[in-house]
């Protein structure tokens, strides 16, 4: 019987997005490989796609049918090894899999983008979120955790094998440093004079991400600088809400809502720094993305963030507050070779992120744990 391997996440755009590549990798090896999503989308390289209609919200009774349906797929299919991601996904694709029979139970796999307990985190999330997870862990074979602070916690905490890996990776092929010709032409698409300075935050605009500061920071840098500019590319549930502030705020032409971007780079090139105030994240792909065309970046003091960004090495680490964030901005607007340095050590830090190698370390990890396991 040929090989197979389940993976699980909530929606189609997480796998489209992250995890084709390892899909890839996972069909080099032999594997037939199913993945089920909330989604009917078709994708590459999937030999079987599967629609089961998790929620994101845990209190959905269409997340009890999902859990009995995904049960039901498992026995069928005997998958070898199922990799769940999303918190949803993941619980669902736990609880079903804890009723297979020991001798059949597939090798279980979870992937944590970034746990919603964290330091900051409400007391709710904790009592929560945190309790599910360790008790879930008990199910699982391994966790692969993308950032320190996760690792630490669920290394000391929870039941199971866990492990780190430097996120998804990035593929630097897509990215090359940015030099002044490519600075000006994606200017002159997007319609950028070259005497404004950029500063871009590549995110959802929600509470989460907190462009909230960022405004309200540039309500105080553009009563001294006319060139700023500050691009919010993305949407969300909060967009409204920010157009209405930047408007009693008098800064229609200084801060720039760009909607949703399927590609970012031509924003990211026409840029002098980069921005994230947001107030959790994974390991984020944004900043990882600024830093693959050397970028000078600017981030909130949040678990993922700190990852990636060391303060004043290839980048200034700030508390989450206006104030801060208006001081590390104009630090970086007038001084160049600031920018310059952090910058260069962007180029050289972003070598450690790259996805072949991400790849290569996250199949090592699941397969010597598999080993360990099955032995």
């Amino acid at each position: 019987m040929k090989k197979r391997i389940l993976i699980v996440a909530t929606i189609d755009r997480h796998i489209e997005k992250f995890h084709l590549p390892y899909i890839k990798e996972f069909k080099k090896m032999g594997y037939e490989v199913h993945v089920a999503t909330n989604g009917y989308k078709e994708l590459e390289n999937v030999d079987k796609k599967i629609t089961i209609p998790i929620q994101r919200t845990p209190f959905s009774i269409k997340n009890i049918f999902s859990i009995f349906e995904l049960r039901r797929i498992i026995k069928k299919n005997n998958y070898e090894i199922i990799h769940c991601h999303t918190p949803m996904g993941s619980v669902i694709t736990r609880l079903a899999a804890k009723y297979i029979k020991k001798g059949s139970s597939p090798f279980v796999v979870y992937t944590a983008h970034g746990f919603h307990f964290f330091k900051g985190a409400s007391k709710v999330n904790w009592l929560i979120y945190y309790n599910i997870e360790k008790v879930l862990s008990k199910y699982t074979d391994l966790i692969l955790t993308i950032n320190n602070e996760d690792y630490r916690l669920a290394k000391e905490k929870f039941y199971c094998n866990i492990e780190y890996v430097p996120g998804v990776g990035i593929d630097l092929s897509k990215f090359i440093p940015k030099t002044e010709s490519l600075y000006v032409s994606n200017r002159k698409k997007i319609g950028i004079s070259n005497s404004s300075f950029v500063i871009t935050y590549v995110a959802e605009l929600s509470n989460r991400k907190n462009q909230e500061v960022l405004i309200s920071a540039m309500s105080r840098l553009c009563e001294k600088y006319d060139n700023l500019k500050l691009y919010l590319i993305g949407d969300g549930p909060n967009v409204e809400e920010y157009k209405k502030l930047v408007k009693q705020l008098n800064l229609e032409d200084n801060v720039i809502f760009s909607g949703y971007q399927s590609d970012v780079t031509k924003y990211l090139y026409a840029s002098d720094m980069l921005v994230s105030s947001s107030k959790q994240e994974g390991l984020p792909v944004n900043i990882l993305e600024g830093m693959s065309i050397g970028l000078p970046i600017v981030v909130s003091n949040c678990r993922g963030n700190i990852d990636l960004i060391k303060n004043g090495y290839n980048g200034l680490i700030v508390e989450n507050d206006s104030m801060s964030f208006e001081q590390a901005i104009e630090k970086i607007f007038l001084d160049k070779n600031l920018r310059d340095k952090l910058g260069e050590k962007n180029l050289l830090e972003i070598k450690k992120f790259s996805l072949q190698d991400v790849v290569n370390q996250t199949m090592e990890k699941i397969f010597t744990t598999k080993e360990g396991r099955d032995n």
